[in-house]
């Protein structure tokens, strides 16, 4: 029995012991699948989206596509900047499979790309479908990666797909340096940085495209052919108001005008549609090559290089903010006499003068313990408001000023749009700077504001306010986008004229254009008479107080003018800081350059010109085609164009002419008819023609069997020829034309 007890106790440890082992399995396996299920849940409840966003992260590769940037036109429909076709070359170094061919395919690389062969060599043993060797690359590097690729599938078969190439774009500017202020540039990753590239980016931006990939467990990119393209697309075009032709011939005037003048600090030209805002032309000169706008001049390396090492970089990050920086918009000036035209205007508004008005200069004026004296020493007497205009009397617009009083001043000096950035669509417009933020002035301010001294303007600003008096009192916000659109041709956006204010009446406005128009016939300005056409404009020199340099007197010498003026089109401000030359005033530095300018604009603007019969002699037509014709037809055919002839040798027909067809050529010029070989042959001297009147220009010209092509200011009876296009002494044919230029004799002061 006692045994039998025991055996009935020990299957009962045991049956316990297995209860609690069962038991024991069974905690340990809730317990851990249970905690499995809630880590399973938790992953896909809570961070499920997460972990398919990773998995999709590390199973594809999204590689972006280029798109290409929008185009920028002139006025006309030509490209100013456009986006080339360039390359990215991607290799794919997982196909190179031996040593033999991440060698070979390294070696070539490197030569074709320019790139180190050790820099090469490390990629091609990346086991990856997607390594970018080189961007950007032109056509002759493409052509030849393209023969690599068949040479390589001919050496090693099956390694055709090795190398890749992707379309990309390179901003490329044809015309280099024209408008290069207003237009500006990209960077390396085609972001605008300047001008209408940085102002216009999100319009000019496309939107990148994406080729998507796959890649397998070991990370590495999947040779098959799953892929998802998703196309570019393209950024939308830009049309300017900037026409190529116009702003050509002012930089082409400006850079003589820099040159001729010796001017230290750059010149600025505006040309505005007076009644639309539109900018047909801004010049800073001088510009910089668009395509390569980090070269600085060799003036500049030179100042740098002589600057120790440390302060080199920031010497050299000025000089290229300086390069850039379109001083049109972004500086600011002394206006000078150029303002007296507001001044003038805001008091006729005001009803405090008039044309009959007359005023008394005794050659100066007394402000409280300041004398201020007229450019006219001994005083101009009494004279009525356009001779006040026409002699630019400072006395005499103190006295305007003080009528019209310094509040309203002030106001119309708001209306105007001086208090206020214009609100051109450029990027970096200055505010101006006046006497007082508040715009209060004393008398001494007032008197010396009233002739456009001691506060300043941008030259933006200043074309605004003149283009409002001859366009009959509007204030216009000027621009230089015309429209936007996409590539299909839609417009996306549109420019419209915006009147800002009316800040003068037409009455007052017809009667500034008639004031200015007869400054530039009967006043001081003749130098920016322009023979045919009728203008108005006033110059200005102011000097840049507290701004000399190396004891210099430093002054801004321009004109501001319209055209025509019984119907103005177009306004145009010329101006030049710190000229160095002959003269600094603005009637001898700046106004011939406007006249110049002018000359060409008007005629391609396809404003009718009127001349009178002084003026008729002097004014350029085109030489016909007489090659060919007998002596007898040929004569009869120059003759009947308006020319004389000088026929040269025995032959009975005309083998060639001097000018050649085509050519400009006064009317009433000679033309010289060569009938035979040895003609030809004959050469002339060219004589000095510098420093004479019209008259002896043109009868020095005839005596040598020249004819001359007159340029500037001709119309004054104290015009001055300041330089010829052929120097005196070289020898020429019997015939040819020579352009000489023309200044007015008498400096005028304003």
């Amino acid at each position: 029995m006692a045994k039998s007890g025991k055996k009935r106790s020990k299957k009962g440890a045991i049956q316990l012991l297995r209860m609690r082992t069962t038991v024991l399995i069974l905690l340990i396996l809730v317990t851990g699948f249970g905690a499995v299920s809630v880590r399973l849940a938790y992953l896909q409840l809570v961070q499920g989206t997460y972990l398919q966003e990773k998995a999709v992260e590390q199973q594809l590769v999204d590689t972006t596509v280029n798109s290409k940037r929008g185009t920028i036109y002139d006025s006309k429909g030509k490209v100013l900047a456009q986006s080339a076709s360039v390359w990215k070359v991607v290799l794919a170094p997982a196909y190179l499979e031996t040593e033999e061919q991440r060698v070979f395919v390294s070696n070539r690389l490197s030569k074709i790309l320019d790139l180190n062969y050790d820099d090469v060599y490390k990629k091609t043993k990346q086991k990856t479908y997607y390594v970018v060797l080189k961007r950007k690359i032109e056509s002759d590097e493409r052509e030849q990666i393209l023969k690599l690729c068949d040479e390589l599938n001919d050496k090693f078969s099956g390694l055709s797909n090795v190398i890749t190439l992707f379309d990309d774009y390179r901003r490329y500017y044809p015309y280099n340096d024209l408008a290069s202020s207003v237009i500006g540039f990209t960077g390396s990753d085609d972001q605008g940085l300047e001008g209408v590239e940085y102002q216009y980016d999100k319009y000019l931006t496309g939107t990148p495209g994406r080729i998507i990939t796959a890649r397998n467990a070991n990370q590495t990119d999947m040779p098959f052919q799953y892929e998802q393209n998703v196309a570019a697309k393209d950024g939308n075009n830009i049309t300017l108001t900037i026409d190529e032709t116009i702003q050509s011939i002012a930089e082409k005037y400006m850079k003589k005008g820099i040159t001729d003048n010796k001017v230290v600090n750059r010149g600025v030209c505006i040309i505005m549609n007076v009644n639309t805002g539109a900018i047909l032309s801004m010049v800073t000169v001088d510009g910089y090559d668009l395509n390569k706008p980090y070269d600085l001049s060799d003036a500049d390396l030179a100042s740098i290089r002589k600057l120790p090492e440390k302060k080199r970089a920031a010497a050299e990050s000025a000089a290229l903010g300086a390069m850039w920086r379109n001083k049109a918009v972004a500086d600011t000036y002394y206006p000078g006499s150029v303002f007296k035209m507001c001044t003038a205007s805001m008091a006729l508004n005001e009803g405090v003068v008039n044309e009959n008005s007359h005023f008394y200069c005794s050659g100066s004026v007394s402000i409280y313990d300041h004398t201020i004296h007229c450019h006219f020493h001994s005083g101009h007497g009494s004279q009525n408001l356009f001779q006040v205009i026409a002699n630019s009397c400072n006395p005499a617009f103190i006295d305007i000023g003080s009528r019209v009083g310094a509040d309203k001043f002030y106001k119309y000096y708001q209306a105007f749009g001086f208090s206020e950035p214009t609100g051109i669509d450029l990027p970096g417009e200055s505010d101006d700077l006046f006497f007082n933020e508040d715009g209060s002035m004393s008398v001494t301010d007032l008197a010396v504001a009233s002739f456009g001294q001691n506060f300043s303007i941008t030259p933006i600003q200043m074309v605004t306010a003149c283009s409002a008096i001859a366009n009959g009192g509007k204030v216009l916000q000027p621009y230089v986008v015309q429209k936007i659109t996409d590539v299909d041709g839609n417009v996306v956006k549109n420019t419209d004229t915006i009147v800002k204010r009316q800040v003068v009446s037409k009455a007052v406005s017809k009667k500034m254009c008639d004031f200015l128009e007869r400054n530039t016939t009967q006043g001081g300005v003749n130098n920016g008479y322009i023979s045919g056409y009728r203008v108005g404009g006033k110059t200005g020199t102011s000097e840049k107080i507290g701004q000399s340099q190396s004891g210099y007197k430093d002054y801004i010498a321009s004109f501001c003018g319209f055209a025509p003026a019984d119907k103005p089109e177009v306004a145009c401000l010329v101006f030049f800081d710190t000229p160095r030359g002959a003269s600094y005033y603005g009637s001898q530095v700046s106004a011939p350059v406007f006249v110049n300018i002018m000359s060409e604009v008007l005629p391609y603007l396809e404003v009718q010109a009127e001349y009178n019969n002084g003026e008729k002699q002097y004014v350029d037509t085109i030489a016909g085609s007489y090659v060919g014709l007998s002596v007898d037809k040929a004569k009869a055919s120059a003759e009947k164009d308006g020319f004389t002839t000088t026929v040269k040798g025995s032959g009975k027909k005309v083998v060639a002419q001097m000018p050649t067809a085509a050519t400009k050529i006064p009317v009433g010029g000679n033309i010289v008819l060569y009938t035979d070989n040895d003609s030809k042959k004959e050469k002339v001297n060219v004589p000095d023609m510098v420093g004479y009147s019209v008259s002896t220009v043109n009868s020095i010209a005839a005596s040598a069997g020249l004819n001359v092509s007159f340029s500037g200011v001709t119309s004054s009876a104290n015009a001055v020829s300041t330089t010829q296009s052929i120097s005196s002494g070289e020898s020429v044919n019997p015939g040819t034309v020579i352009t000489v230029e023309f200044k007015g004799g008498t400096v005028v002061h304003d």
